[in-house]
């Protein structure tokens, strides 16, 4: 297995993904041309983000995306992982934890202390999966505003 950054022959299998993450997550069906849309546009543009992918024979196992936000009260940046997905064949095999190690080594690089994400209230198997990885539930609730 590899682990590494994306790059731009990435796109379909990631978007691919990304629906599929959807589906089995939030049981929500998304428009794969606007998924293609939207990873094709953080390729392209690395101040929007990154994905961090796990391959084995060319086919991608699993992937996070990386977004970046800055706190004006602690002087800092936070890395948002989103869109973390492991192909369920690959499932209990170390994936994520390789994901999330290279994550934490271009973190360290980059001085960065903290990572969030956020996670559907009903996708359990995930909570406890980021659990056991040591992270912890914060005090907020996430509202949205759709224009």
């Amino acid at each position: 297995m590899t682990v590494r950054l994306a790059q731009k022959n990435d796109i379909e299998q990631i978007a691919k993904n990304n629906v599929q993450l959807a589906r089995i997550s939030e049981n929500r069906y998304i428009e794969s041309q606007k998924v293609l849309e939207g990873v094709k546009q953080v390729i392209k543009d690395r101040h929007k983000g990154f994905y961090v992918v796990a391959e084995e024979k060319n086919i991608i196992i699993g992937q996070v995306l990386v977004t970046f936000e800055w706190s004006d009260w602690q002087a800092f940046n936070i890395w948002w992982l989103q869109s973390i997905y492991v192909k369920e064949k690959w499932r209990r095999q170390g994936v994520l934890t390789k994901l999330l190690d290279f994550i934490h080594d271009l973190a360290v690089k980059e001085n960065v202390t903290t990572f969030r994400l956020y996670v559907h209230k009903k996708n359990k198997k995930a909570i406890t999966i980021y659990e056991k990885k040591g992270m912890q539930k914060e005090p907020y609730t996430i509202y949205s505003y759709t224009i």
